[in-house]
C-alpha cells in the first residue's frame, strides 16, 4: 500500500513540515518535501496497519516548533478492499473556536457521539469525503447529497449517510467511477435516525474536481467544517462538594453513593452539570486540619472518607454490624461534619472489611487490572501512607531511612508474598474500592447526560507523597499563595511548595499530564484552580505567615538603576527593612506601644527601631504566640506581623541585588512617610511593574505549559481566573479556548462596580458565589450600601433593598444569571436553595464553605437536607426546571 500525503501550509524560510504517525506509545516522524514553501507532500509505504493516527508539525522556526491541535488528530481508515494507494489532501488543524464540542463533556455526556470504524468498500476507484461537524445534537447524523446521480441528484430522499469515524468528524467512501464528468457539487445535511433531512448546510454548494484516477486508487479530501444554523448549547448546573452531600443512609459525610443520588436530582431539575471540589486524599495529621481539600497528599489517590459503605459487602460479625450502624446514624444526624470522627469510623470499617474481603478482592481480575494500571503511583502512595502512620508524622525528613522514595523498594511492595506487601496492602485495597466507586458514579453521570466537573488544585502539600516521590519538581524554600485581594487583605499563604518549572519542562510536564489523564477517568470537565499560577505564582518566604512579603515567580525584578529612572530616590536599607518609628508604634499599638518598644524592639538610631532577633520574622512571632488565646495578645501579635511586612521593596529571591515593589505598599506606613514626589514616582513604578512590565514574559511562560495540559485529555477546560489578573491571561485563555469564570460581583473590567451579565463571553462559566466566597444571602447582607446600589442599578428596582434577601428576589437574581450568554451557569447548592424560604437554613452564615483569610479554616459544611427529601420536593424541583427551561438552558 502506498500513501501520498499532501498538505498546504505557508512556512517561513528555514521551516519544514513533518508528518508524525502515532504507533502505540511511539511517534514516527517523516520529513515532508516542498517546492514553493506552501505545498508539502510525503510518500509512505504501508503494509500492516488498517488505521493511521497522525498529526503535522512545523519545526525550525525562530519561535519554536508548532503543532496541530492534538485533542482530535487525523485518522485514516484504510477500509477499501481493492485499494493499492491512498492520496490524502489534508488541512492543517488549528484549535477551532468550537473546540469545546470535541470534549468528552459534549461527545460523551451531551451529544453522545461514539466514533465507529468505516465500513469496507470494494469500489474500483474511491473518493472519500471527510468533514468536521461537531455541532450535531444527540441523535442527529450527517449525510451528503449532490448533483451527481450517485450522490442522490439533489433528491432529499436519497442523501448518503456518513460515518462518524472520529470525534466530531464524519466520512464517506463514494464510488468515483461515475463522478469523472466535470466538477461535482454537493452539500451536507443533518438527518434524524430514520434518514429524514432536518437541516441543510448554509452557504453555496460545495464543488470538488477529481483528478484522473487509476485502478485501486482512493482519494481522500478533508473539507472545511460543515456549517449549520444551530444555536449554541447553554447548560445549567450545581456546585457542591462531595463531602457536603447528605442522604438518609450516608455516614456523616457525603460519599460516592450520595453522588449518584445528586446526579439524579440534577437530572430531575433539568440541569446538565455537577461540579465538585477536589476529591484527593489530604490525610496529613488525621485531625480536622486535614479537612482542607486543596492540600492533597497525592494527585492520584482518593480520600477514604468518600467510600460508600452501602455498596460494599456487609460485615460478617453481627456485633460489628450493629455498632457500625449505630455510629453511622449518630454521625449522620450531626448538623456539620465531624471530620475526625467520620474518618476514624470509615477507616476502622474499611480495616474490618479488608480483613474479611481483602484476600478475595485482591485475587480478582479487576483488582489486578487496577494495580497494573496504577502501580506507578499506587505503590509509593501506599508506602508513604504506611510510614506516615508508623512514624506518627507526614514530615518525611523525620522518617528513618525513608527520607525520599526509593525505587528499589517497588519490587517487594508489589509482591504479595512479602512482608512489605502485607504492610501496605490495605492502602491498595482502599484505593481500589474508591476508584471503582468513583468510576461507577462517572459512568452513571454519562448515562444520565450529566457532565461531572472536577477541580485540579494548583498546589500539593509540602509533606505530600508527590514531593516525597519526585522532589526535583518542587521548590521547598518558598511557599505558594496569592497576593492581597477581596478575600484577604494580607494575601493568602497556602503553605504549598512552588513548582520547579525548569525541571518539569525538561520532560514536557509529564507530572501534570499524568495528573490530568488520571482525572479524565472520573470527570468530563475540570476547573483549573488559580490558573494565574501557570503564568506566575505568588511565592512567599518560608519565614512569613502572611502573603505581603511575596513576589511573583518567575518575574523580571528591577535593578537600582531602573528604580532611579522612575525619578524615585531609592534608599536601599531604608526601603528593604521594616519601617519602625515611634509614630508608627503609637498608631498601631496605642497604649501598648511602650511594651512593644521594651519587649520586641531595639533602637537603630534616634528615629528608627529594628525587631529583636528572636522576633524578626513572622514565623518567630507566630511561635512566640502559639499558645496565646487572649484576644488582646492576638491583636498584639497581628501588630507585630504588620511591623515585619512594612517595607517598600523586597529583594529578589534569586538575585539579592534586584528588587520588587512590595504588594499593597501604598497602604502601609513606609509609603505614608514618603514625600509627595516620591509617592508619585513609586506609584508609576508600581503600576508599570505589576500591570505592564511582565505581560509578554508571563504570556511566554504560560504558553510553555498550558497547551500541553489543555490537550492532554478531552475534558472540557475551565479556569478560575480571578484575582490580580495581568493582561496576558485573557490572551492565553482565548488562544487555548479555556472557559473563564465570570462573577457579576467581581467584574473583570475596572471601570464598573458590577459586571453586566449580557457581556459575559459564551466561552465562560457564570456563577454567583464559589466555595471561597460568601453565599448570595451572605453577600446581600455584608454591605448594605453595595447591595442598595446593586438593587437599583443591576436589578432595576426602585426603593430600599429588602434585608435579609427574600426568596422571590433570590429567584430573580438566579433567573438573570441563567439568561446570560455563558455556556455554563453553575450555582452553589446554597444559592439554589436561597430561592425557597421553606428549605434554606435560617442562619445564612452556617452555609459558608470556606473563609480564605483563615488558613486554618475547618471545612465542614454539610447540606442540612437529605437529597431524597429534595428530590421529593416538587415545588423546588419544578421551580428550578422551569427557570432552566425558560432561560434556554438544557
Amino acid at each position: 500500500m502506498t500513501l501520498h500525503f499532501h498538505i498546504e501550509y505557508n512556512t517561513n524560510f528555514g521551516e519544514e513540515v513533518s508528518l508524525n504517525i502515532i504507533e502505540g506509545h511511539e511517534v514516527k516522524s517523516y520529513r515532508m518535501t516542498t517546492i514553493n514553501g506552501t505545498d508539502w507532500y510525503c510518500d509512505l509505504a504501508q503494509s500492516k496497519a488498517t488505521t493511521l493516527t497522525y498529526y503535522y508539525k512545523v519545526s525550525g522556526g525562530s519561535n519554536g516548533d508548532r503543532y496541530e491541535w492534538q485533542m482530535v488528530r487525523h485518522l485514516l481508515d484504510m477500509t477499501s478492499t481493492t485499494a493499492t494507494e491512498y492520496t490524502i489532501y489534508d488541512r492543517w488543524n488549528s484549535m477551532p473556536d468550537d473546540s469545546y464540542l470535541y470534549s468528552s463533556a459534549f461527545t460523551d455526556c451531551i451529544n453522545h457521539q461514539e466514533p465507529q470504524q468505516m465500513k469496507a468498500t470494494s469500489f474500483v476507484q474511491t473518493v472519500r469525503i471527510t468533514v468536521r461537524a461537531p455541532q450535531l445534537r444527540n441523535g442527529e447524523r450527517l449525510a451528503v447529497i449532490g448533483s451527481a446521480p450517485s450522490l442522490g441528484g439533489w433528491n432529499p430522499e436519497k442523501s448518503l449517510p456518513m460515518t462518524l469515524h472520529n470525534y466530531g468528524e464524519w466520512a464517506i467512501d463514494i464510488d468515483a467511477a461515475p463522478l469523472h464528468n466535470g466538477p461535482v457539487e454537493l452539500k451536507f445535511v443533518i438527518t434524524d435516525a430514520s434518514g429524514s433531512i432536518q437541516q441543510w448546510e448554509c452557504g453555496y454548494n460545495r464543488s470538488i474536481s477529481l483528478p484522473t484516477m487509476s485502478k485501486g486508487q482512493v482519494v481522500v479530501y478533508h473539507l472545511d467544517q460543515a456549517f449549520f444554523e444551530i444555536y449554541n448549547h447553554k447548560l445549567a448546573g450545581t456546585l457542591v462538594p462531595v463531602f457536603s452531600l447528605r442522604s438518609k443512609s450516608s455516614a456523616g459525610v457525603g460519599d460516592f453513593g450520595d453522588l449518584k443520588m445528586m446526579i439524579d436530582l440534577v437530572v430531575k431539575t433539568g440541569q446538565r452539570v455537577l461540579q465538585l471540589l477536589p476529591i484527593n486524599d489530604t490525610t496529613i495529621t488525621h485531625t480536622w486540619t486535614d479537612s482542607y481539600p486543596y492540600s492533597c497528599i497525592s494527585i492520584f489517590a482518593i480520600h477514604p472518607q468518600y467510600a460508600d459503605l452501602r455498596a460494599l459487602p456487609a460485615l460478617a460479625d453481627e456485633a460489628d454490624r450493629k455498632s457500625s450502624e449505630a455510629e453511622r446514624q449518630r454521625l449522620n444526624a450531626l448538623p456539620q461534619i465531624d471530620y475526625e470522627a467520620v474518618n476514624r469510623f470509615k477507616l476502622a470499617y474499611l480495616q474490618k472489611l479488608y480483613l474479611q474481603e481483602g484476600k478475595k478482592t485482591m485475587k480478582s481480575a479487576d483488582f489486578k487490572a487496577f494495580f497494573q494500571k496504577t502501580q506507578n503511583w499506587l505503590v509509593p502512595y501506599a508506602q508513604y501512607s504506611y510510614l506516615r502512620d508508623k512514624y506518627g508524622t507526614a514530615d518525611f525528613t523525620q522518617w528513618k531511612d525513608h527520607n525520599t522514595w526509593n525505587e528499589d523498594d517497588r519490587q517487594n511492595l508489589s509482591n504479595s508474598r512479602t512482608k512489605a506487601y502485607e504492610e501496605v496492602a490495605f492502602y491498595y485495597f482502599v484505593q481500589f474500592v474508591l476508584s471503582s466507586q468513583m468510576k461507577a458514579a462517572h459512568d452513571y453521570a454519562k448515562q444520565k447526560g450529566v457532565i461531572l466537573k472536577g477541580d485540579i488544585p494548583i498546589g500539593v502539600n509540602r509533606y505530600s507523597c508527590d514531593v516525597w516521590m519526585e522532589p526535583k519538581y518542587f521548590n521547598l524554600n518558598g511557599q505558594a499563595g496569592a497576593p492581597p485581594d477581596d478575600f484577604s487583605v494580607n494575601g493568602q499563604n497556602w503553605g504549598f511548595p512552588t513548582y520547579n518549572w525548569d525541571e518539569m519542562l525538561k520532560d514536557d510536564c509529564q507530572w501534570w499530564v499524568r495528573r490530568f489523564q488520571n482525572m479524565s477517568q472520573f470527570f468530563d470537565a475540570y476547573r483549573i484552580d488559580h490558573v494565574l499560577g501557570f503564568f506566575r505564582i505568588w511565592e512567599i518566604p518560608t519565614d512569613s505567615v502572611h502573603g505581603l512579603l511575596g513576589q511573583f515567580s518567575p518575574s523580571q525584578a528591577m535593578s537600582r538603576e531602573e528604580i532611579a529612572q522612575y525619578g524615585f530616590n531609592f534608599q536601599e536599607q531604608r526601603f528593604t527593612e521594616p519601617f519602625i518609628t515611634d509614630w508608627v508604634l503609637d498608631r498601631i499599638f496605642h497604649e501598648r506601644a511602650d511594651e512593644v518598644r521594651q519587649t520586641y524592639l531595639e533602637r537603630i538610631d534616634g528615629e528608627r527601631y529594628r525587631m529583636k532577633a528572636e522576633v524578626d520574622t513572622q514565623r518567630k512571632i507566630e511561635a512566640r504566640f502559639a499558645k496565646t488565646t487572649c484576644q488582646e495578645d492576638l491583636w498584639l501579635r497581628d501588630g507585630l506581623y504588620a511591623l515585619v511586612s512594612d517595607v517598600l521593596f523586597v529583594r529578589d529571591r534569586r538575585n539579592p541585588n534586584m528588587f520588587h515593589p512590595r504588594i499593597s505598599a501604598q497602604l502601609d506606613f513606609i509609603y505614608e512617610s514618603l514625600y509627595d514626589n516620591d509617592k508619585a514616582a513609586f506609584n508609576r513604578l508600581y503600576n508599570d511593574y505589576f500591570y505592564r512590565r511582565n505581560n509578554q514574559f508571563w504570556y511566554r511562560e504560560a504558553m510553555k505549559k498550558l497547551p500541553k495540559l489543555v490537550q492532554a485529555t478531552r475534558m472540557l477546560v475551565c479556569a478560575e481566573d480571578l484575582g490580580m489578573v495581568p493582561d496576558c491571561v485573557p490572551w492565553v485563555m482565548n488562544e487555548l479556548k479555556i472557559l473563564s469564570l465570570e462573577l457579576q460581583s467581581m467584574p473583570k473590567s475596572p471601570t464598573v462596580r458590577f459586571g453586566h451579565l449580557s457581556s459575559n463571553p459564551y466561552r465562560s462559566v457564570c456563577t454567583i458565589s464559589s466555595h471561597d466566597m460568601p453565599t448570595l444571602r451572605q453577600w446581600w447582607d455584608e454591605d448594605y450600601n453595595r447591595t442598595q446600589d446593586y438593587y437599583n442599578t443591576m436589578l432595576y428596582r426602585d426603593g430600599v433593598a429588602p434585608h435579609p434577601l427574600p426568596g422571590w428576589l433570590a429567584e430573580d437574581i438566579i433567573a438573570r444569571h441563567l439568561a446570560c450568554p455563558s455556556m455554563l451557569c453553575i450555582l452553589s447548592i446554597q444559592d439554589w436553595l436561597a430561592m425557597d424560604e421553606r428549605l434554606r437554613l435560617p442562619d445564612a452564615d452556617a452555609e459558608r464553605i470556606n473563609i480564605p483569610a483563615n488558613p486554618k479554616h475547618y471545612w465542614r459544611y454539610r447540606m442540612h437536607l437529605n437529597i431524597e427529601d429534595l428530590m421529593a420536593d416538587s415545588k423546588l424541583t419544578d421551580t428550578i426546571s422551569t427557570l432552566i427551561r425558560q432561560t434556554g438552558r438544557s
